[in-house]
């Protein structure tokens, strides 16, 4: 006897020895079991799931000597020649071959004959989606309205193409792909009996290979029976399918996780012998990556389709989750610029080194906490805000005194500002802005601008309890303009006023947040634009804050003299900005602070702006603070008037130009609001 392959041998005669698709399985079954048939099926799926094989099996079920049943025999002569393929009443017709509407007409003018052998006389239509729109509307009526004694049933890989005339006349039934579980239990269990030597790790290769295909799955398993002499091998069945080896890509990741460049590159040189895909090679490792962050959120989700689960569950404990996550990111990047390397191989292992070069932190005391990408803080991330990079200033604060056992707090010399004289000069009457109160005249304090970022002072500042309160009429200096300097202060001064500070421990103190923008500083939005948009196409805009209920008075009115003479910045200086002084209890300050900046406050925060006000009032102060939106002015609101004033102020001059007014009379020129900005007067010489 001639040998047969495996797909052929091994396919299905009845349900039960059917694999997978019990979906299909169970209506099937109770349909034939209650007498309910339908005229017409529509069989879907991939190649090779079982749509013809369920057909034949319809069509033993119907035509059974012992009766219709979901159980056919197998052994009279119908169930026979149905499995040989020559039983008169199953005509199997390949509509890829008969497209044409002439050979439909010539198989519909049989479908009036009854069947010779059986009780049905089943038509079994494969790749139907082949046939042209001609001859699906010359099979529209039959099809609706057959014969009782004729059975419709239609395969395809493609439902789409089906017109909805034929899907409505249809039962659907879709057939799902085969997991790689299920084929290598079937594998397992046809090998076994064919007393084939086998290796797990070869029948899940071919099991992944097979792509969700039982039929492909038998087929190769029967050329690796051949390439293998007898015998299915991992090596054999790798060298014959050309994959690449899995276990190298566990490999490459433990060298990875121990940091050892030499082992990762050895690991390279050894995938380079198979002559591999880098692009594939980069793919399968981010399937790992992928399948441990699973198993790290939820180890029993899982799956072995791979045949490596204990694996990846040992990976998922040695390897942090950040890392997990930072590693697949940078593996995304590295695949869209692998065609752009000047060699894959030498793309691929910058991808490699560039994850082992900025890899987190592993050190026993660096914080576990996400990855900050490159300009972004974490103030950002939560508020989606975009953000100004290097814009950073500290005070001007004298060197610290050697160590001694109790030094003193050093204090900057506050430094007198430059306050320009404003003629007095009746202001025009201007249109009202709709804000909860009108603006008072206020001596604007401007500043030259420096290479060197200087800190504006007031005079000699007494401490703010015994100071009475001031009227809303007090002058109310801008903040400084620091955050328009684009040089940061280097990084010893930064040290300089943490060493200075009492209880600061320079060794337990976060990374400084250096991309905060200073709320009130117009020269910082602009400075942030150019940052973002190098970034992002289009960055978000940042919002403006809304105005208060009540204008600042009181201790209120002082935190806004106050705010501009501390030594604050990043985080700090925004939760500051965004406060309002409500109490002094003596050394005791009770501070409100708006909720919508919550994500920027913790404990770290409170601590810097206490240690700002011990430093700036030379004694040691407490302040609280709670999560209430202020009722009065915040610093940040006060810039934000400031600067709509401002804006409405340039806006009107710009209307009322003469030759700006002459344009627009003669030449219909429109005025851009939007391009309109206000100019800083120069800072005259006192």
């Amino acid at each position: 006897m001639s040998y047969q392959v495996l797909a052929r041998k091994w396919r299905p005669r009845s349900f039960r020895e059917m694999v997978g698709q019990t979906h299909v399985l169970k209506a099937l079954i109770n349909a034939l079991d209650s007498q309910r048939l339908h005229h017409a099926y529509l069989f879907t799926g991939t190649r090779g799931v079982g749509k013809t094989t369920i057909a034949r099996i319809i069509a033993k079920c119907l035509n059974c000597e012992t009766g219709i049943t979901s159980t056919p025999c197998g052994t009279c002569s119908v169930c026979r020649e149905i499995d040989e393929g020559r039983f008169v009443d199953l005509i199997e017709i390949d509509a890829a071959s008969r497209t044409k509407v002439e050979d439909t007409r010539e198989l519909l003018d049989n479908v009036q004959y009854a069947p010779s052998r059986g009780r049905f006389k089943v038509y079994l239509i494969d790749e139907v989606h082949m046939l042209s729109s001609h001859s699906f509307n010359a099979l529209l009526k039959t099809l609706e309205e057959p014969p009782p004694y004729v059975k419709f049933i239609l395969a395809t890989t493609d439902p789409q193409k089906l017109p909805a005339t034929i899907l409505s006349r249809c039962l659907q039934f879709s057939l799902k792909n085969m997991t790689p579980e299920r084929v290598v239990e079937h594998l397992t269990h046809v090998l076994g009996v064919e007393n084939v030597p086998f290796e797990d790790d070869a029948l899940w290769l071919l099991g992944r290979a097979a792509d969700g295909s039982m039929r492909d799955a038998m087929s190769l398993t029967d050329q690796a029976i051949a390439f293998g002499e007898g015998k299915v091998m991992a090596a054999d069945v790798r060298a014959m399918l050309g994959t690449l080896d899995h276990g190298q890509v566990f490999g490459v990741l433990h060298a990875l996780i121990e940091g050892d460049a030499k082992a990762l590159l050895e690991a390279v040189r050894h995938l380079s012998e198979q002559g591999p895909d880098w692009n594939g090679v980069l793919s399968e490792i981010l399937n790992v990556l992928h399948r441990v962050a699973i198993a790290q959120a939820l180890p029993e989700g899982v799956d072995n389709g791979h045949g490596d689960r204990d694996r990846v569950l040992a990976l998922a404990q040695a390897l942090p989750a950040e890392d997990v996550q930072f590693y697949y990111q940078m593996g995304l990047i590295g695949r869209r610029d692998l065609p752009l390397a000047p060699d894959p191989r030498g793309g691929f292992e910058m991808v490699l080194l560039r994850m082992l070069a900025f890899r987190p932190a592993d050190t026993a005391d660096a914080p576990r906490q996400p990855l900050k990408p490159v300009g972004i803080s974490q103030a950002t991330v939560d508020s989606a805000k975009p953000v100004a990079g290097p814009a950073v200033v500290a005070p001007v604060v004298a060197p610290p005194v050697p160590v001694a056992p109790a030094p003193a707090p050093v204090v900057a010399e506050p430094v007198a500002p430059v306050v320009v004289p404003e003629p007095v000069v009746e202001p025009a009457p201007v249109p009202e802005v709709d804000l909860p109160w009108n603006d008072p005249v206020e001596a604007e304090v401007e500043l030259q601008p420096a290479v060197e970022p200087v800190l504006e002072t007031a005079a000699e500042q007494p401490e703010l309890t015994p100071m009475p309160s001031p009227t809303p009429d007090s002058v109310v200096p801008d903040a400084p303009e620091w955050a328009s300097a684009p040089v940061p202060v280097p990084e010893p001064t930064v040290a300089q006023v943490d060493a200075a500070t009492p209880g600061t421990d320079l060794d337990d103190e976060p990374p400084l947040d250096e991309d905060y923008i200073e709320p009130d500083i117009d020269s910082a939005y602009s400075y942030l634009d150019d940052l973002a948009s190098e970034h992002t196409a289009e960055p978000a805009p940042e919002p403006e804050p809304e105005p208060a209920a009540m204008p600042a008075t009181g201790l209120a009115l002082q935190w806004l003299e106050l705010f501009p003479k501390l030594p604050i910045s990043g985080m700090t200086g925004s939760i500051a900005a965004n406060c309002t002084l409500i109490a002094v209890d003596g050394d005791h300050w009770l501070l409100h602070l708006d909720p919508a900046h919550s994500a920027l406050f913790n404990a770290t925060q409170q601590r810097r702006l206490n240690d700002a006000l011990n430093q700036f009032h030379g004694r040691t102060l407490t302040i609280s603070i709670e999560l209430i939106k202020p009722e009065q002015e915040t610093p940040a609101q006060a810039a934000s008037r400031r600067r709509v004033n401002r804006q409405r102020e340039a806006e009107e001059s710009i209307q009322g130009d003469p030759l700006i007014q002459q344009m627009m009379q003669q030449f219909g020129a429109v005025v851009r609001h939007d391009t309109i900005e206000p100019v800083e007067a120069p800072v005259q010489a006192s």
